[in-house]
């Protein structure tokens, strides 16, 4: 499992014209998910993200967790994540996971999310053409991957 996260002063997810969800202060997750993934990778993916500690303390130094700052959080399925570009210019997407299985571990995913944090948590739609709109705050982006546990 793979993850962009950034820290966001607002984000939204529109589709087909409607806005789906947004977001005021908080962690906008691209989550891309690998056909190989399990429950260890969800678990542990779910709690570096929630803990992770990304927002500024009271003396400017990234010290708070999402949850410190009561942050909102939105997670947006993103396959694109997995593509390989070693052959030619046209990306090739086999390592990304079947709807089939992806789709039960990203439920899961928001579901862990909201139990831990006792929050909503805005989602795009799976498989949808999304428009995602933020305001990355700092800037802060981080990649982190499962399986490298990084």
């Amino acid at each position: 499992m793979r993850a962009i996260i950034q820290r966001v002063k607002h984000a939204s997810v529109t589709i087909g014209g409607v806005r789906k969800s947004e977001i005021q202060q908080g962690l906008l997750v691209l989550l891309g998910i690998e056909a190989g993934d399990t429950a260890a990778d969800l678990d542990w993916m779910t709690k570096k993200i929630v803990q992770m500690r990304i927002f500024s303390d009271s003396e400017g130094k990234m010290n708070l967790s999402l949850q410190d700052v009561n942050g909102d959080l939105m997670v947006v399925s993103q396959f694109t994540l997995y593509a390989s570009t070693q052959k030619g210019n046209r990306p090739s997407f086999l390592r990304s996971a079947r709807p089939e299985h992806a789709i039960p571990i990203y439920e899961q995913l928001v579901a862990q999310m909201e139990s831990i944090t006792g929050k909503k948590v805005a989602t795009g739609e799976f498989g949808a053409d999304m428009q995602v709109e933020l305001l990355n705050d700092g800037p802060v982006t981080i990649f982190i991957d499962s399986q490298l546990r990084e």
